[in-house]
């Protein structure tokens, strides 16, 4: 078999760079805490634990008094810098630049809109660190949707701002709009203002994670199982090649997905470590 590992696949930018401050850390000896896990990838988080990172909840910070604490890509809310402040915690913010720069726009609409009676939308996983981060920077007024169905029930004052988890489909960011603007039209209402911020660099996975699939008889497609934007690129490779798999670590490989003379495709998500692809390469290398 042949196993080639997908040139475009590994750790976007943001996380890059909130792997390379937590081991800059580490290196110089500290004590060094993150807020959450650092990324939705099981064998990277295990990876750093074992170099000393410590992974705490909020919950956690009033103990924490003096110490170091990252924050990862995907951001905080104001609440969790002024808690940060009340203890004297030293904070290393890793958040994503393209988060940072979409909180900075959620928050301008939100008090653009406390004088117009606007609404702030965020389309996105209900609960996800990031999206948590977003609605912090409105007072937690921003409403949060994932499906048009999550709109039953809710009043949209017009105008209405738009925004998305940089996670999030082109696709259904799209239909989100569309059943705003349906139902501000249904009650005579005017204003809706879409702002796609997706991050470029997600969204032009989906091409070339499509292509890459149809250009091998198995794909391998290795993601934490907590990664949103791992399940949503694994379901586009599974719609281009029926033979697609979805693997965590490489105990999770079946010899029998294979064939003698298959052309073997590895990918992952943005949060996929290359060391990890690598690793499961030569675990196929070895079924040959």
């Amino acid at each position: 078999m042949k196993v080639t590992i997908d040139p475009d696949a590994g750790f976007c930018f943001g996380v890059s760079r909130a792997i390379e401050a937590a081991e800059k850390g580490l290196s110089a000896g500290e004590e060094l805490y993150c807020l959450g896990d650092i990324v939705h990838n099981s064998g990277e988080l295990e990876r750093l634990k074992s170099k000393g990172l410590k992974i705490i909840s909020h919950e956690d910070l009033p103990v924490l008094e003096g110490k170091k604490v990252l924050i990862r890509a995907h951001g905080e809310p104001p609440e969790t810098f002024e808690t940060a402040r009340r203890y004297n915690i030293t904070l290393i913010d890793a958040t994503c630049p393209i988060v940072s720069k979409l909180q900075q726009r959620i928050r301008k609409s939100h008090e653009e809109g406390l004088k117009t009676g606007g609404t702030v939308v965020i389309y996105g996983k209900p609960g996800h660190a990031e999206v948590v981060g977003l609605v912090g920077q409105t007072g937690g007024r921003a409403v949060v949707v994932r499906k048009p169905e999550d709109l039953n029930g809710i009043i949209l004052s017009s105008p209405v701002h738009l925004y998305s988890q940089t996670t999030m489909d082109k696709e259904g960011l799209d239909a989100m709009a569309a059943e705003i603007e349906k139902r501000l039209r249904e009650k005579g209402n005017a204003g809706l203002f879409v702002h796609n911020t997706i991050c470029g660099q997600v969204s032009g996975r989906a091409p070339l994670v499509r292509k890459f699939a149809k250009q091998h008889d198995v794909v391998i497609f290795v993601s934490g199982k907590k990664s949103s934007n791992g399940a949503w690129l694994f379901s586009l490779c599974l719609s281009e090649n029926p033979r697609c798999h979805f693997v965590s670590s490489k105990e999770d490989i079946r010899k029998e997905w294979f064939n003698a003379g298959d052309s073997v495709g590895i990918t992952g998500a943005t949060s996929t470590p290359p060391w990890l692809m690598e690793e499961i390469a030569r675990e196929i290398s070895t079924f040959s």
